[in-house]
């Protein structure tokens, strides 16, 4: 789906938005029949909540939506997007009551509110479309909401339809759409072009693992994104319980957040040359499955020691970065669903992220707070190294004893990182438990709306 603005011709019914505190002051300006009819239907301005006026013949004149208090709003985001669910379909315009600062925010909004994953059954999004508030720039909205769409469908979809194949027919798509080259490394050639790593936890599988690579643009700094393709995630030999395994079909969120991050930069036209990397395998069972106690051998030539199949994120992204920083990049960044331990640490709704780069972070802060995005910054600590390290191998998959695991699988992935590009790793969740306003319960992106701002600044765009 493509979410879209409604466009002038359309009519549109005006939005008075309504702070909790300024309700009165918002009637005592208005027409005696409206005083009326606002303090006859009990109307209280509490966020998301609506009340069409209607003029003299009876048809909605205006409509009112709650905004609640600023310490209520505090405590979310994208508000307006919960009331357009209630609103009849057609066009709105805000007429008044919407802080300037806050209008590309809601904008977004209410545009995310159209969503709904009907590939299955015939769910349909909100149908109340807005005129786009003045100085926003809604071709970019569009945009950036088409991409968001792009990451909750791939997210959504089964492993049934969405394995290794069907992930590379998505991005091949996506190429098609903007012209980007494609190219694919599969099954045996992995062990041929040296990503061992890919090759054997996707080796079990009916479907064989593969490196997806999309590359976009002839100049400008090169910007490199790594995005974890396991289409399932079974826990491999070392089984995940029913209950884990439940949402294993979002364990390639991190390559459906680069696809859509993808699609925003190319849209946008950026000037940059973007390279995508996706490490696209199903960790199953089989009789030829990696195994607990296995040495791998790595792109790099690092040997890595498995002590549990169930880490199996990091070793595919170790391949495709090491491939990555071959290319030298002013900039790489890692995508993944990756630990636990980061949802345990931050929750469902921030993206951490682990940078040694102070101006990144800065960046990040600052673009994620203006847009809505909400990332959280993570230490790469040094002290952690000798964790990862097992001594019959160079590098342990997962280190004993539990303590800081997010921190720890950010150190292995930097590893194969290189040191020329500048890196930065996201261990996002990629998905939204509890529905929320512009985000019902599902797929969902984070961070990508962050890096998009970010990037100007970081790349010196």
């Amino acid at each position: 789906m493509t979410p879209r603005f409604a466009n002038s011709s359309e009519a549109p019914i005006p939005v008075h938005v309504v702070d909790k505190h300024a309700l009165q002051d918002w009637i005592d300006r208005q027409p005696a029949r409206v005083q009326t009819w606002v303090h006859g239907s009990g109307f209280k301005p509490a966020i998301g909540k609506t009340l069409l006026i209607p003029g003299p013949e009876g048809m909605p004149e205006a409509v009112l939506i709650g905004y609640g208090s600023e310490a209520e709003r505090k405590r979310g985001r994208f508000h307006l997007a919960a009331a357009v669910p209630s609103l009849p379909d057609g066009a709105y315009e805000i007429a008044s009551g919407l802080p300037a600062e806050k209008a590309e925010e809601e904008a977004l909004g209410w545009l995310l509110a159209a969503y709904a994953f009907d590939r299955y059954a015939g769910n349909g999004g909100a149908k109340a479309l807005l005129l786009p508030p003045e100085g926003v720039d809604a071709a970019k909205l569009e945009i950036i909401a088409a991409g968001e769409c792009l990451t909750r469908d791939l997210i959504n979809t089964p492993a049934c339809d969405m394995g290794p194949e069907a992930l590379e027919a998505a991005a091949a798509q996506l190429a098609a759409e903007h012209g980007a080259r494609f190219a694919v490394v599969l099954g045996e050639d992995l062990l041929d072009r040296n990503f061992p790593m890919i090759h054997a936890v996707g080796r079990a599988s009916d479907e064989d693992p593969r490196l997806i690579e999309l590359t976009w643009g002839e100049s400008g700094p090169k910007l490199t994104l790594v995005g974890k393709g396991v289409c399932f995630d079974t826990g491999g030999l070392n089984l995940k319980p029913g209950a884990s395994m439940g949402l294993m079909k979002k364990d390639m969120g991190g390559a459906a957040t680069v696809l859509g991050l993808a699609h925003m930069i190319m849209a946008l036209g950026l000037p940059i040359r973007l390279q995508v990397l996706i490490p696209a395998v199903e960790n199953a069972v089989s009789g030829n499955s990696f195994r607990p106690q296995d040495i791998l051998m790595s792109r790099k030539g690092l040997t890595v020691e498995i002590n549990n199949t169930d880490a199996e994120g990091r070793l595919v992204l170790a391949d495709a970065l090491a491939y990555g920083a071959e290319g030298e990049p002013d900039l790489m960044l890692s995508m993944a669903t990756l630990t636990g331990a980061a949802r345990v640490a931050v929750g469902p709704d921030l993206a951490p992220y682990f940078t040694d780069d102070d101006a990144i972070a800065a960046a990040l802060d600052a673009a994620a707070r203006k847009v809505a995005d909400p990332v959280w910054r993570m230490p790469f600590w040094d002290p952690y190294e000798k964790d990862i390290e097992p001594g019959i191998a160079d590098l342990d998959n997962a280190p004993s004893g539990g303590f800081a695991g997010s921190i720890t699988a950010a150190l292995f992935l930097r590893r194969f990182a290189g040191d020329k590009a500048r890196y930065t790793h996201f261990d996002i969740y990629g998905w939204q438990p509890k529905p929320a306003p512009g985000r019902p319960k599902g797929g969902v992106g984070m961070g990508a709306r962050a890096l998009l701002e970010a990037l100007p600044g970081v790349l010196g765009l």
